[in-house]
């Protein structure tokens, strides 16, 4: 694996984040509150992941990453979500440490109050993450990896 391969392993990690964190929440909204538990165990640890390999390709890269290049109303609506997408995330990462304290503590309704907005958010730079890769890489990718392909 090269440093290359990294946006495509963090597209993937956070396709693993949006899986389990959707099936973390349908089961708890059905009252399984162990299944909860799991997939959100497993959403955390990919996250975590996603997030480490994220730093490194961005260590090692630096400003060289990939430009958007697409024409059109493409090019608006790719920035207008990568804006949010980056502003999200800045967020999301105290939003699940603050929803996870209580957890430790058993403090069930704080973690209830909290969670209702984290699981969204966390939810929305997921999916969001997954499609800015898909539109810088896959679907329109720049004509030098084009070419490359």
């Amino acid at each position: 694996m090269t440093i290359s391969d990294l946006p495509a392993l963090n597209a993937s990690l956070n396709f693993i984040s949006t899986v389990f964190l959707s099936l973390a929440w349908f089961f708890i909204r059905r009252g399984h509150w162990r299944r909860h538990m799991v997939f959100m165990i497993v959403a955390l640890c990919s996250s975590t992941i996603f997030l480490t390999s994220y730093l490194i390709y961005h260590y090692h890269v630096g400003e060289r990453s990939t430009h958007f290049t697409a024409p059109g109303i493409v090019r608006p609506i790719y920035f207008a979500m990568l804006i949010s997408h980056i502003l999200l995330a800045f967020i999301t990462l105290p939003l699940v440490i603050l929803t996870l304290v209580p957890v430790f503590r058993r403090r069930w309704d704080k973690h209830r109050r909290i969670a209702r907005w984290t699981m969204p958010i966390w939810l929305y730079v997921s999916v969001t993450g997954v499609l800015v890769y898909l539109m810088l890489y896959r679907w329109f990718p720049p004509a030098s990896l084009a070419l490359a392909r």
